[in-house]
């Protein structure tokens, strides 16, 4: 089984094709903030905060970034509207971060074209086997990510 050639040839075709149909997809009418760049930062906190407070140095590990780099990426995301930036309660030297609605907007987006396309690559396949390897792609993110 070449099971792993497939899920590293996968994710190198993905990795950088899905943010940018996102950001493509959205309406004419959509903002020009609603960049590839605002959607990492708000996948990126999104995906952080059942944690605890969101922190730079969460996002800058969800991207695989210093926080230098994330620390910029959050402040264009901060200034088009799309993350809140606080002061942590736990500790007033960092900053707490959350997605606003326009965040939670265009992240809604996101997941939808995410799904659009899963089910577009499995639509030929039987219901079962489109719902069993839904279920395991989502427990392999699960260890993985969640670990």
């Amino acid at each position: 089984m070449a099971a792993g050639r497939a899920l590293f040839r996968l994710v190198r075709f993905w990795s950088r094709r899905w943010a940018p149909e996102v950001a493509q997809r959205l309406d004419e009418d959509a903002p020009r903030t609603a960049t590839v760049q605002n959607l990492y930062v708000v996948e990126a906190v999104h995906s952080a905060a059942p944690r605890g407070e969101v922190t730079v140095a969460d996002v800058a590990r969800q991207l695989g970034l210093d926080r230098s780099v994330a620390s910029r990426m959050i402040a264009d995301a901060v200034r088009d509207g799309y993350v809140r930036r606080q002061t942590s309660a736990e500790d007033a030297r960092r900053a707490r971060l959350s997605l606003t609605a326009e965040g939670e907007a265009f992240l809604a987006v996101s997941h939808a074209h995410q799904e659009q396309v899963f089910e577009a690559l499995v639509a030929h396949w039987p219901a079962e086997d489109r719902r069993r390897f839904a279920s395991y792609l989502d427990r392999l993110a699960r260890e993985v990510l969640d670990s």
